[in-house]
């Protein structure tokens, strides 16, 4: 069986999630009366300390939903320069929301307020109206980077202080809890609106939602709507996200121990560049001192290690539900092997 380290989006049900996905209660959500939408809309609502929340299927649409709901086409929108809402997500603010974005360069992910203080735009004709500020925690790029509660007090306070809207990216918001024992709701409490993942490290098929005030919510509906994610029978889904949000969010710190054990075991390895202390939840980003990151993929991929590259020589590896301890114990040596090689 091969040690899948890809993402944390490969996890698939477990035996108890696939039971109550099977007995879940359905209607029709687009009508309105879909009971168990409903009531996981209302337990996320509550776990992030909103009044409301709206059910999507992928956290793409989550996130953009939220930029067209808080925008205006023609606004501008602040994000850091490798957020998953500007690199991954398919040129949609542009083609869904008519925004412009503005790119600020993070420490892996993080920026703080002095930085957002610094490309604030005076009112004025020649530019755009900057509506919205949007934050990653944790962030994808920035290797599972945590952003610290600190941060993000200070980024919300400019914000208040120049009127923009705060959005979080919070599709594994869930692993920054763990790692920092701070609850979802004093995480979020400074945000207009959060999106957050099931279907990542909690192990849900499918799923994310949005999160924030009635009257946003109601907004953000109508474009769920237009942009396709009406969803009829969804119960069956969200039956399966309900599960992992209520059985799945403590297990997340087996993945992240068992991505500082990986991280140590590869330290070791001569060729392999890494500084364990920098994997602070899931993800596990390392660099190849001679072969080409894709190469070593390929030749783990022979020996059953499935990772990704994500640079020239950089190559992520996630730890998730599917990957045991042991299983991870094992990757470090397949690693050696493949380096040597010829």
């Amino acid at each position: 069986m091969p040690i899948d380290l890809r993402s944390d989006t490969i996890t698939q049900p477990t035996l108890g999630m696939r039971e109550a996905i099977a007995k879940a209660v359905v209607g029709d959500d687009v009508l309105g009366d879909d009971p168990t939408v409903q009531q996981l809309e209302r337990y996320v609502a509550g776990l992030l300390g909103k009044e409301a929340a709206v059910f999507m299927p992928s956290g793409t649409m989550t996130n953009q939903v939220a930029l067209r709901t808080h925008t205006e086409p023609g606004d501008e929108v602040i994000l850091e320069s490798q957020a998953h809402i500007y690199y991954y997500e398919g040129g949609g603010p542009a083609a869904l929301s008519g925004v412009t974005c503005r790119l600020i360069n993070g420490d892996r992910g993080v920026f703080r307020a002095t930085d957002l203080a610094q490309v604030l735009r005076p009112s004025n004709v020649h530019f755009p109206h900057t509506k919205l500020v949007c934050l990653e925690n944790t962030h994808n790029r920035g290797g599972g980077k945590i952003y610290p509660l600190v941060e993000i007090d200070a980024i919300a306070q400019l914000c208040q202080q120049h009127q923009l809207k705060l959005h979080l990216d919070g599709a594994r918001l869930w692993n920054a809890c763990i790692a920092t024992d701070i609850t979802a709701a004093d995480y979020v409490k400074a945000f207009d609106s959060v999106s957050v993942c099931f279907s990542k490290g909690l192990g849900a098929p499918i799923g994310s939602a949005l999160a924030g005030s009635n009257e946003f919510i109601q907004r953000a509906r109508r474009f769920r709507k237009m942009f396709g994610g009406g969803m009829r029978q969804a119960g069956m889904i969200a039956a399966g996200a309900l599960y992992a949000l209520k059985h799945h969010r403590p297990r997340l710190q087996a993945d992240h121990s068992n991505a500082q054990n990986l991280a140590k075991g590869l330290q070791s390895i001569p060729g392999i560049v890494i500084e364990p202390k920098t994997v602070e939840t899931n993800i596990v980003v390392f660099q190849t001192a001679s072969l080409s990151a894709q190469t070593l993929v390929e030749r783990l991929k022979q020996k059953g290690v499935y990772v990704l590259a994500v640079g020239p020589k950089s190559i992520r590896a996630v730890t998730n539900l599917m990957v045991s301890a042991e299983q991870i114990q094992q990757v470090p040596h397949l690693v050696e092997l493949a380096l040597i090689e010829t």
